[in-house]
């Protein structure tokens, strides 16, 4: 089977995907992080915006971003969105895993400080959870778990994806070092409603109604 079969588009069109799909990526983490986490430096110094070497980049927004990308350029080239975004779901937590090995060993996004016999120190003299190693186990687990999903409906193993990273990443952000906002973080808040969105519309696409 080849991708025009697989995808419905060609190979120009799978890298074009891949492309904006990656802009959405990039816009969407960028907004999020601006809107959610730093508001005030970013109003301060705008021009900073434009600096994303610099790191400040959110998930959640990243995944907002890409799937809004990827649901435009489907839809302008009148392909299922859904059986496309089954298709990613599992690569895409591969590669966030790896995004947080890579975290770990330039020492970002680090966890809360502890006295257990693995913590790390981050170049601070103080001992952390290696959060980021949580994060990264945590979804090649949810991609193991996918591996044995049995799909009935095209776009329901993309929503589970989006179920069970938001149940996993609401976890292990208790490990990380980070502001909390009625006892949660923004992260945490945010991937509550992950968990509510994915569940609405797989009950509005009947997996969860009684037969």
């Amino acid at each position: 089977m080849n991708k025009r079969e697989l995808l419905g588009l060609n190979k120009d069109e799978v890298n074009d995907l891949s492309f904006w799909v990656m802009v959405g990526v990039l816009i969407g983490s960028r907004v999020f992080h601006i809107l959610f986490w730093d508001l005030s430096y970013y109003w301060n110094d705008p021009i900073k915006i434009l600096y994303f070497w610099q790191g400040g980049m959110a998930f959640h927004g990243g995944l907002v971003g890409a799937f809004i990308a990827g649901w435009i350029y489907c839809r302008k080239k009148k392909v299922n969105v859904w059986k496309v975004a089954d298709i990613l779901a599992i690569p895409t937590l591969i590669a966030l895993a790896l995004g947080r090995i890579a975290n770990f060993i330039n020492g970002e996004l680090v966890g809360r400080v502890t006295n257990i016999s693995w913590c790390v120190d981050f170049g601070d003299k103080l001992c952390r959870h290696p959060y980021q190693i949580y994060d990264a186990l945590g979804r090649f687990a949810v991609a193991g778990l996918l591996l044995f999903w049995n799909k009935r409906k095209e776009g329901n193993l993309f929503l589970f994806m989006v179920l069970l990273l938001g149940i996993e990443r609401f976890i292990v952000d208790f490990f990380k070092e980070d502001i909390l906002y009625y006892s949660l973080s923004v992260g945490q808040w945010m991937s509550l409603a992950m968990v509510i969105i994915a569940i609405v519309v797989l009950y509005k696409r009947n997996l969860f109604k009684k037969k």
